[in-house]
């Protein structure tokens, strides 16, 4: 799972070291898919990376003026159309980001409520795995999936 901008050209963060893993190819078959809109998700092959697809998907950037629930929505329909095209692909399991939270500065608590949220109502046979990459990710990620009965590591 990568969260990408909406060009799929290779960025920072996660996106960046996810085409730093998969080799140029990556990059290569990404200038095919003409972009992708936020909410949404495309696949492409894994390349070097030990999964055999990379789904991508470009999570909205956080506006608080904006408290009408558009970037709520947009950021559900990321993990939705994710796991959907997963399904589709046949793929059993997939590792997600914490989308939206780094430079893209959507809160951390309530865009996790909203993955846990949509991946329980979603994931339909999709082996899910939230992948942190700080220990307060980690934490709060550790405290919500507790609170909805779920185990975490």
């Amino acid at each position: 799972m990568n969260a990408a901008q909406n060009s799929l050209v290779r960025g920072g963060g996660v996106d960046g070291a996810i085409h730093r893993a998969a080799g140029p190819q990556l990059q290569e078959e990404c200038l095919t898919l003409s972009g992708c809109e936020t909410g949404d998700a495309k696949a492409t092959k894994g390349y070097d990376l030990p999964a055999k697809y990379v789904i991508h998907t470009v999570g909205p950037v956080w506006r608080p003026r904006h408290l009408d629930g558009t970037e709520d929505n947009l950021l559900a329909s990321c993990y939705r159309r994710s796991l959907e095209v997963a399904r589709g692909l046949g793929i059993s399991s997939i590792a997600f980001p914490a989308i939206s939270t780094g430079i893209y500065g959507f809160p951390p608590e309530r865009a996790a409520k909203i993955a846990i949220r949509e991946v329980h109502e979603h994931a339909q046979g999709v082996e899910v795995v939230f992948v942190c990459f700080d220990s307060e990710t980690h934490a709060l990620y550790n405290r919500l999936l507790a609170s909805h009965g779920h185990e975490s590591q």
